[in-house]
């Protein structure tokens, strides 16, 4: 056996990929179901009548109140856009190498300003569905053609301006991790927006960093810097990843709550098992 291909960072990697995997064969329309019960509610709300209670509801809140205590793990392990997004810019990354050429990366200096449009996205949809019009818009929804597609469903030509715009996101997320779910996602923007309870995040004691230190930073799909151990910070821009775990020079990454701290691969098995039994109660 060649341990080489077993190291702890090896290993998460490996786990990562199969939770995808799974999520993206099983359960594929977690998002767009979800994303259903924001317009089904705001279309209502518009309308002036009553919010009527629907599975597209359930499964929304389901995922809300699994975020706000286990945090966008959800969008990290088992949303198939996400998961498209990381294979695709995984697969640019491994060209790139193979054919020993340097990547061309989105600016940094770019992506705080644009991490800012996924809000004035959602703002559009709020607006749309609120006045009734939204669902007059149809074959524009990127989405809407990445679930078609998912389902083996190719009669998109009346999607055309959806395909374009897929395109395009496809591209984005060539040449950035995370592309969509960074910059674009309406139900990223809710996400980020929800109050995350801090338990389950990763922390660390700045103090114990090698002097000079932001490996964490510069691996992070979000280029987050980890917040100190104890305080209540949490980003609502953080996917869980773990990738910071191991690729700290000093194992300073740890979990915030002590009886995992170390066993943060198990527990990230227990948050994907616990995140499939609520989708599936939820109807997915």
């Amino acid at each position: 056996m060649n341990k080489k291909y077993f190291t702890p960072k090896k290993i998460h990697a490996y786990l990562r990929a199969a939770i995808q995997l799974v999520f993206f064969l099983f359960l594929p329309s977690a998002f767009t179901t979800a994303f259903s019960g924001i317009k089904s509610v705001l279309t209502q709300i518009g309308a002036g009548n009553p919010i009527a209670w629907s599975s597209f509801l359930t499964v929304l809140l389901a995922l809300c109140a699994y975020t706000i205590v286990f945090g966008r793990f959800f969008c990290g392990y088992a949303c198939a856009f996400g998961t498209l997004g990381d294979a695709v810019h995984s697969l640019y990354l491994f060209l790139c190498k193979k054919c020993k050429k340097k990547p061309l990366l989105l600016k940094k200096s770019w992506k705080k300003p644009l991490s800012y449009v996924k809000y004035a996205v959602l703002l559009a949809v709020v607006l749309l569905c609120f006045l009734g019009v939204y669902g007059d818009l149809t074959g524009w929804s990127p989405w809407d053609v990445f679930s078609m597609l998912r389902s083996g469903n190719f009669k998109v030509g009346a999607y055309w301006l959806g395909c374009i715009l897929l395109v395009l996101i496809l591209v984005g997320m060539v040449f950035c991790e995370r592309f969509f779910c960074r910059f674009l996602c309406p139900m990223g923007a809710v996400f980020s927006l929800l109050p995350i309870l801090p338990f389950f995040s990763v922390r660390r004691k700045r103090e114990k960093c090698a002097k000079g230190c932001t490996a964490c930073e510069k691996v992070c799909p979000s280029d987050l810097s980890l917040p100190e151990d104890g305080s209540w910070n949490v980003s609502g821009d953080c996917f869980q990843c773990q990738k910071c775990l191991e690729i700290c020079p000093k194992k300073n990454a740890k979990s915030s709550i002590r009886n995992f701290r170390g066993n943060e691969i198990w527990f990230t098995v227990l948050r994907a098992v616990v995140l499939a039994a609520v989708l599936i109660l939820a109807g997915i």
